[in-house]
């Protein structure tokens, strides 16, 4: 008798018609608990045997799954294991930012197969798309070099860049305006012949939290992201949750005091922007991250007295994340260097009194997520894997 542990699955439906939904339950199956065996996966979906068996042949046939080698535990029967083939899938993700542009390749599980970045001139998207399109092109022939049928398995290209999008203040700098009137993703589709999806920066942040980082298995998470401004990536259900337009988790635009004159957003104060400003660099200049990184190592007084500053109002919006989406964690992730991060984090304490604040939680009210200045670009890249391959339950509702 194999293990008999839990295992991490949506379920499925024996009702006719259903076959695709199935068919991406049991690939995000195999992608959060890895290797399972026929049986694991019939009592983990609730699908019968026969349709298990059915969807994994078809798996198997389209060289997403491979079965490994027969395994015998004890006396019971021998079980077949089977596994997502990592090179079934491939997808492109593309970070935009103020100053500049990151693309990677990753496969179906995540892994970055190939990356590129490179400056981006400030609100001039028509120079800007070219660098793009030269750099999309430079990652996919990498990845041609070493996959011969990747071109036939690229699902598609997702774009992250800060939002809010599709708002009257069309000159409000914070939301490069001049990118978002440029006719981006049409433009982009054409110049890659991809399909090509948006999502703002925090979206995209908490996606790769979900994949690689401290999110992964975890149904409810906020991700705090600081970067040049602030937003929250909202996981709910187990799914990441984009709202009516595509502006959920909007936070840095949230006011510190009554709307009206003297009114100041979250972001103005607590970014990245807001530390550039106050240390008086340019955040086009090369070596930031670096330089940012010493001087949080350093403990430098200018950077403590922001930290301090930022963490009063930081401290102030996870007591409003809790209150209002009962999370079961609050993850703080950010473009800025660990070491920046984890003193922003270590500031925010003690954290306000919440509905969160219970003797019994598995995990902590607020932790570190990810530092890496490349996740927005992988979180990017997840979502056309997700797009293609994830469980919509919206979907099988509107099918029914």
């Amino acid at each position: 008798m194999h293990d008999i542990s839990p295992i991490r699955a949506k379920s499925g439906t024996n009702q006719e018609g259903t076959s695709a939904h199935n068919r991406r339950v049991m690939i995000e199956a195999l992608r959060l608990n890895g290797a399972l065996s026929r049986a694991d996966l019939a009592r983990a979906t609730q699908l019968t045997k026969q349709a298990v068996s059915n969807i994994i042949e078809d798996l198997e046939r389209d060289g997403l799954v491979v079965a490994l080698d027969a395994v015998r535990k004890g006396r019971g029967q021998p079980f077949t294991p089977y596994r997502l083939v990592p090179e079934g899938a491939f997808a492109i993700g593309l970070q935009i930012d103020r100053h500049l542009t990151r693309v990677v390749v990753v496969d179906l599980v995540g892994k970055v197969i190939a990356r590129a970045e490179a400056g981006l001139p400030l609100d001039e998207p028509s120079a800007g798309v070219k660098i793009i399109l030269g750099l999309v092109d430079r990652v996919r022939r990498e990845l041609a070099s070493l996959f011969a049928q990747s071109e036939r398995r690229l699902v598609g290209l997702g774009v992250a860049m800060p939002g809010p999008f599709g708002l009257k203040e069309s000159d409000d700098k914070w939301m490069m305006p001049a990118w978002q009137q440029f006719p981006l993703l049409e433009t982009l589709a054409a110049g890659t012949g991809l399909n090509v999806g948006l999502q703002n920066d925090a979206a995209a942040c908490a996606t790769a939290e979900r994949i690689v980082g401290a999110a992964h298995g975890v149904d409810h998470a906020i991700c705090l992201y600081i970067g040049y401004g602030i937003a929250a990536g909202l996981i709910l259900n187990g799914e990441l949750y984009n709202g009516g337009n595509g502006n959920a988790g909007e936070i840095g635009r949230a006011l510190l005091s009554p709307a009206g004159p003297g009114s100041t957003p979250l972001e103005h104060r607590a970014s990245l922007a807001s530390l550039y400003q106050h240390l008086g660099l340019d955040p086009a200049e090369r070596g930031l991250y670096e330089t940012l990184g010493a001087l949080a190592l350093q403990g430098d007084p200018r950077i403590m007295g922001w930290v301090e500053r930022a963490a009063s109002d930081l401290r102030w919006s996870v007591h409003l994340i809790e209150t209002i989406f009962d999370p079961q964690t609050v993850i703080l992730t950010s473009t800025a260097p660990e070491a920046l991060a984890r003193l922003l984090l270590q500031a925010m304490h003690p954290l306000l009194p919440s509905i969160a604040d219970r003797p019994a939680r598995r995990l902590p009210r607020l932790q570190l997520g990810t530092t890496d200045p490349w996740a927005i670009a992988v979180g990017a890249a997840a979502e056309p894997i997700s797009r293609a391959f994830d469980p919509r339950f919206s979907a099988i509702l509107k099918a029914g």
